[in-house]
């Protein structure tokens, strides 16, 4: 018995490598084709309008709610310790730091990543990646890279309007619920806020814009088993989006934060 479970924790193990092997690989495979021509510039403005355009409702109902959920729970604390002034300082530093950019990415990973997935699945399937080879156009260049450079671009921009409406969903709480002045509410908010915990967000947001698109077709590229097989690469890139997500947000706090 003992053996047995050792075997199944060596198999484990060496699964896990082998996984994280392939993605590095697949990662290698497509940065390297973002930096070489030729570049497919129709099918990376069609993932960036995929991924930031039509991500951006889904963000900014996150963020604003997000916002006004964050203040609430804030004053319920700081009012046991007469410390309420703090509230604008916990919002605009919540959000640029953390909340912003992993909500972002979560729900972008919910949205996008599974779409990747179906959509590359279904080619791989269908027969339509081998096509794209016979016809000398390269699987990578032409479906993988574009998506990886658009993500990685778009979510930036996604974590900068959720950091705006995360931060006004406050000062709306704040100000209309809690009876807040609006002008000291935004001085405050603004004198706290520094550039490093904006730039800070921002890198975590195009790390995990990589991560997401990065995951979705890697998990889309590689499916196999027709429709069942679509369907279990499409719930793996957006289960294992969101735990990359969490694990690069910790290693990336460690970097910019820890002293």
């Amino acid at each position: 018995m003992l053996l047995d479970g050792v075997a199944a924790l060596g198999r484990a193990t060496l699964d896990v490598c082998r996984f994280a092997g392939r993605l590095a690989l697949f990662a290698l495979e497509g940065l390297s084709h973002i930096v070489r021509p030729p570049f497919y510039g129709r099918m990376f403005l069609r993932a960036l309008i995929e991924v930031g355009y039509f991500s951006l409702p889904v963000v900014a109902l996150t963020a604003i709610f997000t916002g006004m959920v964050l203040a609430l729970q804030s004053y319920t604390g700081f009012s046991r310790f007469s410390a309420e002034g703090a509230i604008a300082n916990v919002v605009v530093l919540s959000m640029t730091r953390e909340l912003g950019p992993v909500l972002a990415g979560l729900m972008v990973a919910g949205r996008v990543g599974a779409a990747m997935a179906a959509e590359l699945g279904t080619m791989r399937v269908t027969d339509q990646i081998d096509a794209l080879a016979t016809l000398s156009t390269h699987p990578m260049k032409y479906l993988v890279a574009p998506r990886l450079f658009a993500a990685t671009l778009a979510l930036p921009f996604l974590v900068v309007i959720a950091d705006i409406l995360g931060v006004m969903g406050g000062f709306i709480v704040a100000t209309a619920k809690l009876g807040f002045n609006p002008y000291v509410y935004l001085h405050n908010t603004l004198t706290f806020m520094q550039t490093e915990d904006v730039v800070s967000g921002l890198v975590k947001a195009a790390v995990f814009g990589f991560i997401v698109a990065l995951m979705g077709c890697f998990q889309g590229y590689n499916s196999r088993g027709g429709a069942e097989g679509v369907g279990s690469a499409t719930t793996a890139a957006v289960v294992n989006a969101s735990v990359l997500i969490l694990a690069f947000d910790y290693v990336l706090t460690e970097m910019f934060f820890a002293r």
